[in-house]
């Protein structure tokens, strides 16, 4: 199953009506924890999530909007006494803050730390060839700290059609071994099988437009970016290095981004209807869903080659 658990949606300050940030992603038996700001523990029991199914969270930056939740969440993984491992991937440059944070809760737990940087990946600013994790990819952002977004990257694959594996004589165990060695018996695994594309998810949180985003949201299905202002306060979005309604719509058009999520709303727009309408009117074919605290986004159908 994949799905996208909105826990919080307000940036920098909580509001009456949108905790601060926090994001669980459903991905292949993975529930992956974006960014917990406060009271995300509250929030996941809201949702009807559990932190015992988490086996990786991601921080984009330590700002407290978006990690000073994480004592929160480990202690409860502590005393639900999760055994599995948690990976906790972040920028290096905040080693200081993660080491404060997770030492006053995370004892009794497999916590395994992965700082990241530019540098890890061969030096330059945005080669990030090789995965921090199957499938998962960092690109650096453009903020007042070092900041990174994500994506989890599907490989394209096949998939298997049973009347044709029946008519080539295919079936048991033999159709495994077809899948693993590519032909068996003069039978190739084209002839029995259609290409299925990969599917991308990628989240951008607090950056001013930049290369490191425009390659995370590169094809994305499910493309989950901050709206902190609208495009009425564009000297502001400038000032403190965010993106405006407009320029998120923008970044889902130039992508080809299938649905663009809107998130990190700041606590001046009670109604973030306006802001929505600014990004739809810039998103080109993307869908466009400007979220609340504990919505829940279904990932798109897979696309066809």
């Amino acid at each position: 199953m994949r799905e996208f658990v909105v826990l919080g949606t307000a940036s920098q300050v909580p509001t009456r009506t949108r905790n601060h940030n926090g994001y669980l992603l459903r991905w292949d038996g993975e529930d992956i924890l974006f960014d917990p700001g406060e009271g995300t523990q509250r929030q996941m029991i809201h949702a009807g999530v559990t932190v015992s199914q988490i086996t990786r969270i991601c921080l984009t930056h330590v700002h407290g909007d978006h990690c000073y939740g994480l004592p929160g969440v480990l202690s409860r993984m502590a005393l639900d006494k999760v055994s599995h491992p948690i990976h906790l991937h972040y920028p290096a440059a905040g080693e200081d803050t993660v080491r404060a944070l997770v030492s006053v809760a995370s004892r009794g737990i497999d916590l395994r730390l992965h700082p990241h940087g530019s540098h890890a990946f061969g030096g330059s600013e945005h080669d990030t060839a090789e995965p921090i994790a199957p499938g998962l990819e960092v690109r650096e952002l453009s903020h007042r700290i070092e900041t990174y977004g994500y994506r989890f990257v599907e490989p394209a694959a096949r998939t298997l059609l049973p009347d044709r594996l029946v008519a080539a004589g295919i079936a048991g165990s033999d159709v495994g071994r077809l899948a693993r060695q590519g032909s068996l018996g003069g039978v190739s695994l084209e002839d029995v099988s259609e290409p299925r594309p990969g599917q991308r998810f990628a989240f951008v949180m607090d950056t001013a437009p930049c290369q490191g985003a425009e390659e995370l949201a590169e094809g994305a299905d499910l493309l989950v970016t901050e709206c902190t202002f609208s495009d009425d306060d564009a000297g502001l979005a400038a000032q403190f290095r965010h993106l405006t309604a407009g320029q998120a719509g923008e970044l889902a058009a130039s992508a080809g981004a299938g649905t663009l999520v809107l998130t990190h709303f700041s606590a001046r727009y009670g109604d973030v209807t306006p802001l929505a309408e600014q990004a739809r009117g810039r998103a080109g074919e993307a869908r466009v869903v400007a979220v609340n605290d504990l919505d829940r986004i279904a990932f798109p159908p897979r696309r066809a080659f």
